[in-house]
């Protein structure tokens, strides 16, 4: 498993080994053990979820779940192709507002780890597209909470308005937003890397 460090401190991008012939290929997309040898430890994972989006264009987030039951998510690309984005609102954080991204795919198998404390979005690049993730804590719908997709400077790579859901074009800016999130410094498994 190869582990990349991205511009944000604690925000990951995995990349698990792919054994493949005529057939196909066969991947360990996780594993504790794998990660662990490689010095890093992430939180237990106790949900996966699973979406499709039919149309490409189709933009999630921005979401967060506060404590406390805020999650991490360990998010792949089941099929088809997505640009995924984290952004940290920790309070007091250096990198307070800053976003990274990373196109995730059926075809290169990364994986991005989004630490809580981060907003956490995606986009769409093809029709049919299926995103799957490992959520560190249950879903709250009393925790639930979002930012506007377009109240920070990302750039989606889209042309004009992208299809949202209600919930997510009413959401409020960054600027607007009170961040339930503290920054309590650098993360542990980072130094391990």
């Amino acid at each position: 498993m190869q582990i990349q460090k991205t511009s944000l401190p604690g925000v990951l991008v995995l990349v698990p080994r792919r054994f493949g012939d005529d057939r196909g290929f066969f991947c360990e997309s996780w594993s504790r053990k794998t990660l662990h040898d490689a010095g890093l430890d992430l939180p237990e994972f106790v949900q996966d979820n699973h979406s499709l989006s039919a149309a490409a264009g189709t933009l999630r987030g921005l979401h967060f779940q506060a404590p406390p039951h805020a999650q991490g998510k360990l998010v792949r690309c089941g099929r088809g192709r997505l640009f995924d984005v984290a952004v940290d609102i920790r309070k007091g954080s250096p990198t307070y507002g800053q976003w990274t991204g990373c196109e995730l795919s059926f075809e290169n198998g990364r994986q991005l780890w989004i630490p809580a404390g981060f907003l956490h979005g995606f986009v769409t690049r093809e029709p049919d597209t299926e995103i799957l993730y490992k959520c560190t804590d249950y879903y709250a719908p009393d925790c639930d909470g979002s930012v506007v997709w377009d109240s920070i400077g990302i750039d989606w790579g889209i042309a004009g308005r992208p299809i949202l859901s209600a919930k997510d074009a009413a959401a409020p800016s960054l600027n607007e937003f009170d961040s339930p999130f503290t920054y309590e410094g650098p993360f542990d498994y980072e130094a391990r890397l």
